[in-house]
């Protein structure tokens, strides 16, 4: 077999003998000749292309410089012929263009390098054939060879990592594009290899594994639709973010934290998404409003671990979240917000139009309305407070009583046992008293008052109406009873189930009346007092109003014993503390935690019309001052109808005396058994009260002292 030379190459020797020359003697003869021109601009064109072949992402520099380098050298030795005086010392000029004739003979770099897969050609001559052999059946799919797309460095560099791991998934790369600002992350769209194909078995793992980075920087995405480029299961976003996740894993922004550790399955509101991080400087709060991805689900939170994944302290006095449907707010302070005390005046505490007044301030400032009637319901309004001892009850009462009177209202308070605050009370209300029998009293006299109240003209027609509030036609004013520490009232052993009856009877005719009552306690169900017929009364006709009960699952539980259905509730412990310090830190130098405790008196739950419950600082009422800056300055009395009616009915006396009277609770003995009546009396007040033997049964074994055991002996020996 022969070969031959290129005609490439030898047209090139030619070009190179035939002009060495002309460099030699031109610039020495006519060094004005547009000859030398010629040369010089071929070789300031040499010059740029070699600029061109040095920048950082051209590559084959080295091939291309060597490329260009001809015309460089043949304009060096144009110019240095031109300056040495005839063909310069020993005939250097024509050394030098002979030499640079050779140098291009023997490197040829315009043929050589141009066709680096150059072969000989072959003589005219065929070669012989091999025999046909039989084609080998294929065992396996041959992945399609891929024609050059014209892809830039950084598409064909990914390519190349991604052949070496095998095509993973049988996937190719259609692009690769680099993230702005970012040296290493980059976004690969990938399709199947075979059209009409879904990329199946493709894992993060993988992918991860052809480029040298760990798995959890690795996230794949389905790929829209676009004009010019189709979508589908065929194709694949992946995306590759070393760099931007370091810098999420050191300082993330507060949607990264929030997506990272609250929103995902296992943080403490799983579903959510932020909508905005907010920052109130002057009022010391961070604001973190986040909604629920999937409209249909319902927010889930846990507070503590929402805290523990924004870097919060987990401190229940200071962080608190509101709830409205899909959205929900988590509000961190910098100071117990309501450890702040707001102190009652008559501007805030005088009802609006509708019956409306100030009752107190939420944790963000706004205030929170509580009503002395209903002018939606054209009626009067019952109450109900609870709480345990020393809670902000009494407070309450005083703001609650003072807007009723400030409003033209009556009011009778009765309590269990007496105290300092009550007894200021009384002076600012029209009855007060301090015993079960003053509140059995009470309540009775409020029920006839509905009898008493069905029958009474009204003046501009003369016939009985129900209770209009604000009518300035209605004959007589609204009346509000409250019964402090019900719950210990309704089982006093002589008196309870009057208690317990007329108060039922009360919150079920007394509205239409104008009568509202207002029992408070600890405990709003039926075991402890509340029968569930007057609390469904009482949370359909008010707006509890839940103190501290002890503890954060009996407040949340009182109040959900008030709601038509279980809201989150806001939690109250029993003090306010900023946390300090490290416990663990404490302990190991066995030092004491620092006791920096405020008292949560007068925060308390109010369930709104809405059943959504909120925490809110009740406003302040000082008994150690003049409380006739809240109330009126005459105290609301009865009309005098009213009154001589209850005297008809001997009903309206001293309450505070301390026995019954004859007749008043149970009937009277007759006189030749007298003995005998008075047993029949005692066993009826401790148990059956007059013919209610029903309730009373169950009070009669309720044994407190040794006289009531006699009496019991006595009755069972009677029987």
């Amino acid at each position: 077999m022969s070969t031959s030379t290129p005609r490439s190459v030898v047209l090139e020797r030619l070009a190179y003998t035939l002009t060495a020359p002309v460099l030699a003697v031109a610039p020495n003869l006519y060094p004005d000749s547009p000859v030398n021109t010629v040369v010089q601009l071929a070789g300031a064109a040499g010059i740029g292309g070699w600029a061109l072949a040095a920048r950082p992402e051209t590559t084959g520099a080295g091939r291309k410089i060597l490329r260009w380098s001809p015309l460089v050298l043949a304009a060096a030795i144009d110019t240095a012929a031109g300056h040495t005086t005839g063909f310069g010392p020993y005939g250097l000029d024509g050394l030098l263009a002979a030499a640079w004739a050779a140098a291009g003979c023997l490197v040829m770099p315009f043929s050589r390098h141009t066709r680096r897969s150059h072969r000989p050609a072959l003589a005219a001559a065929p070669a012989p054939q091999p025999a046909p052999q039989p084609a080998p059946v294929e065992t396996a799919v041959e992945e399609p060879v891929i024609p050059d797309d014209g892809a830039d460095l950084l598409t064909r560099s990914a390519r190349l990592m991604w052949e070496r791991a095998g095509n993973p998934a049988r996937t190719h790369i259609v692009t690769a594009t680099p993230h702005p600002g970012a040296q290493h992350d980059l976004t690969l769209l990938l399709r199947a290899s075979e059209p009409g194909r879904p990329i199946t078995g493709l894992t993060e793992a993988a992918a991860a594994a052809a480029f040298g980075i760990p798995e959890t920087d690795v996230t794949c995405a389905p790929v829209a639709r676009q004009h010019g480029r189709q979508g589908g299961p065929g194709w694949l976003e992946v995306h590759l973010t070393p760099d931007a996740n370091a810098r999420r894993r050191k300082t993330p922004t507060p949607q990264e934290r929030w997506t990272d550790k609250v929103g995902g399955p296992k943080g403490g509101a799983p579903g959510s998404e932020l909508v905005h991080h907010t920052r109130d400087q002057e009022r010391g709060v961070t604001f973190y409003r986040a909604k629920m991805a999937d409209p249909t689900e319902t927010p889930r939170i846990d507070l503590a671990k929402v805290c523990r994944g924004l870097g919060l302290p987990e401190d229940d006095s200071c962080v608190f979240v509101l709830i409205d449907g899909t959205e929900f707010l988590i509000s961190a302070f910098d100071q117990p917000p309501l450890s702040q005390i707001f102190a009652a005046t008559r501007e805030l505490l005088t009802p609006d139009a509708k019956g409306m007044y100030v009752c107190g301030y939420t944790i963000t400032g706004q205030p929170v309305k509580n009503m002395v009637y209903q002018h939606d319901k054209n009626a009067a309004a019952h109450g109900l407070i609870l709480g345990v001892s020393r809670s902000g009850k009494t407070q309450f009462f005083a703001i609650n009583m003072a807007a009723q009177s400030l409003d033209g209202q009556v009011v009778w308070l009765s309590t269990v046992r007496k105290d300092e605050k009550t007894s200021t009370l009384g002076r600012y209300i029209d009855r007060q008293g301090s015993n079960a029998l003053w509140m059995a009293r009470s309540l009775r006299a409020a029920k006839a008052l509905c009898e008493i109240r069905a029958e009474m003209p009204w003046p501009h027609d003369g016939q009985p109406h129900d209770y209009k509030p604000g009518d300035p036609r209605c004959p007589y004013r609204q009346l509000n009873v409250y019964g402090d520490e019900f719950m210990t009232a309704a089982q006093d052993p002589l008196y309870g189930e009057f208690i317990q009856t007329d108060g039922d009877d009360l919150t079920v005719t007394g509205l239409k009346y104008g009568i509202g009552f207002n029992p408070a306690g600890q405990s709003p169900f039926a075991h402890n007092g509340f029968s569930t017929e007057m609390k469904d009364n009482l949370r359909q006709n008010s707006r509890p109003t839940i103190f501290n009960m002890g503890s954060p699952s009996a407040t949340r539980k009182a109040a959900e014993g008030t709601m038509e259905n279980a809201y989150d509730v806001p939690t109250i412990p029993a003090r306010y503390s900023r946390t300090e310090g490290s416990a663990i830190e404490r302990a190991m130098r066995g030092e004491a935690d620092p006791e920096n405790g405020v008292s949560t008196g007068g925060v308390a739950v109010i369930v709104l019309d809405n059943g959504r419950a909120v925490l809110m600082r009740s406003l302040y009422a000082d008994f150690d001052t003049d409380l006739s800056a809240l109330f009126p300055d005459e105290v609301n009395r009865l009309t005098d109808h009213e009154i001589a009616e209850l005297e008809k009915r001997g009903l309206w006396f001293d309450w505070n005396e301390p026995e019954p009277r004859p007749g008043e609770f149970w009937p009277e003995p007759d006189e030749d058994e007298e003995g005998e009546g008075r047993s029949r009396r005692r066993s009826d007040g401790s148990g059956k009260g007059g013919g209610r033997g029903s309730k009373g049964g169950g009070r009669s074994e309720q044994i407190a002292s040794p006289r009531q055991a006699l009496e019991a002996i006595r009755s069972l020996t009677d029987a």
